[in-house]
């Protein structure tokens, strides 16, 4: 058993609210400065923590000016963190295969011996031309909050990471930490905003466009070189006065879905967010826990006669031979990695605010020498349901066809630590930079596909994002003159 060298001081045990916790949390750093017989090592973490009064951790971060800021909730409400400054950085950027960004990552973490989670994110290709929007997202990037706080099973803490430097003293570095405290806002203001209208809205590729490509895909289909891949498209919309992203995180209409969150800002007016129902993994030790997702339908085309969204998904032949092939995808990749493999026979309906998806749960054990995020990343990434079938074709195919870069959209996002870590699929996700805000989505195109259907349930999938800023969920596919 690995043993860290962390250390976790404890300011008060009983909760307090969020500036007694602050105080106290100050205290605690003197304390520790001012102790002679405090070991400094270099790189060994030190974690103040206390527990807090209920808050909002929303409303606490947007008001908060220090960067990067970051949220973070799993799919079942029972774990959040939000989180602003970084007291450590894992980071890289290059045009390598993303295996190598993922082996970077975890030899990084490994030479850390630092037990606390980092949370962060990975482009989807790293061999695709990113666009100038996305140069704050790196390859990959993933920080050790400085302050946190984190909601779990009820509960709230407020902590503080300090991680000791190679040539810096204890002192400056708690000095370091007591000034980005002092910095942390303790009062609610502003969260009465809302998003402003946008002024224009645009898409890449516009419909026309779009037909065009899928019928050129289904051709291929036909000619046997793929069964499944995925086309994703840009809707960018336009506002003529600047706003904070994070009001996407604070207006979503449906605070009960069961979608993952997830926000980075690594610099002002600059994020990366994603409201996803996908997992792409979580794993506790040699346990791993993933899942198929894809098939699709609109929870609208409920009917009349009794015949519920998830009776006809369930009874689709497209959708199931569509989920068939991420299903199967998965279970032959884990294949080379497990030691068992437990993957449910039939899918289940998972139902969204306004949409419906194909979901069959998977429980497997890790061999000993897999038993690495890096690992785990080369094997899963992408998934089916983000790429295709095969995966290596389809990746090739998604470069050539889609008209912009996918960056961060549809690549892994999440947090990881030795023992433990959970990553989702960043789609349904969308790019703030500056008073732009670019939405994307994809469909599953297999045989049989119907391209302006595909069109639309790109349209139902960045459907919650568009409400939030009055716009129809329906679009023409053209560019659209300002709002009056």
């Amino acid at each position: 058993m690995t043993t860290y060298a962390d250390t976790i001081i404890r300011a008060a045990r009983s909760p307090l609210p969020l500036a007694e916790a602050a105080a106290m949390i100050r205290k605690s750093i003197h304390e520790f400065c001012s102790d002679p017989g405090r070991k400094s090592s270099p790189g060994r973490l030190v974690t103040f923590r206390t527990e807090l009064e209920p808050l909002d951790p929303l409303t606490w971060l947007y008001n908060q000016d220090t960067y990067p800021r970051l949220f973070w909730m799993n799919r079942d409400h029972t774990d959040s963190v939000a989180g602003i400054g970084a007291a450590d950085c894992i980071s890289c950027d290059n045009n390598a295969p993303n295996s190598e960004s993922f082996r970077f990552l975890q030899k990084t973490l490994d030479s850390k011996n630092i037990a606390a989670r980092y949370f962060g994110g990975c482009c989807f290709n790293n061999l695709q031309q990113r666009d100038t929007a996305w140069t704050p997202f790196q390859s990959l990037y993933f920080i050790l909050p400085k302050i946190q706080v984190t909601s779990s099973c009820g509960r709230q803490e407020l902590s503080c990471h300090l991680v000791l430097q190679e040539g810096r003293s204890s002192r400056e570095s708690c000095q370091d930490l007591l000034d980005s405290l002092e910095l942390m806002r303790l009062e609610s203001r502003g969260t009465g905003k809302t998003i402003p209208a946008p002024a224009e809205i645009s898409y890449l590729p516009d419909r026309k466009a779009w037909i065009e490509r899928c019928n050129n895909v289904l051709r291929t289909f036909g000619e046997g070189f793929m069964r499944k891949i995925i086309l994703a498209r840009q809707t960018s919309l336009t506002f003529s006065e600047s706003f904070s992203p994070l009001l996407f995180m604070l207006r979503y209409p449906f605070p009960e879905s069961s979608t993952y969150r997830y926000y980075l800002e690594p610099e002002k007016g600059k994020a990366f967010f994603s409201f996803t129902p996908e997992r792409l993994y979580h794993r506790h030790n040699n346990s791993l826990f993933t899942e198929a997702l894809a098939g699709t339908c609109p929870r609208e085309s409920d009917t009349n006669n009794g015949t519920t969204a998830c009776d006809h998904l369930l009874n689709s032949e497209k959708d199931i031979r569509e989920h068939g092939f991420v299903k199967n995808t998965i279970a032959d990749e884990l294949v080379s990695i497990c030691t068992t493999i437990e993957m449910e026979n039939e899918a289940r309906a998972l139902q969204l605010n306004n949409l419906v998806h194909l979901y069959t749960h998977c429980t497997a054990t890790l061999r000993s020498d897999a038993a690495q995020d890096s690992t785990i990343l080369e094997t899963l990434h992408p998934t089916p349901a983000v790429g295709g079938v095969p995966k290596k074709e389809a990746l090739k195919h998604i470069m050539d066809l889609e008209p912009f870069s996918r960056g961060w959209y549809a690549g892994p996002v999440g947090w990881i630590s030795p023992d433990e870590a959970e990553f989702a699929v960043g789609i349904r996700s969308a790019l703030a930079d500056g008073k732009r805000v670019h939405l994307f989505s994809g469909a599953g195109l297999v045989k049989g596909s119907d391209p302006l259907m595909e069109w639309q349930e790109v349209d139902h999938k960045i459907g919650d994002m568009l409400a939030m800023t009055g716009r129809p969920t329906h679009s023409s596919g053209e560019k659209s003159s300002p709002l009056l």
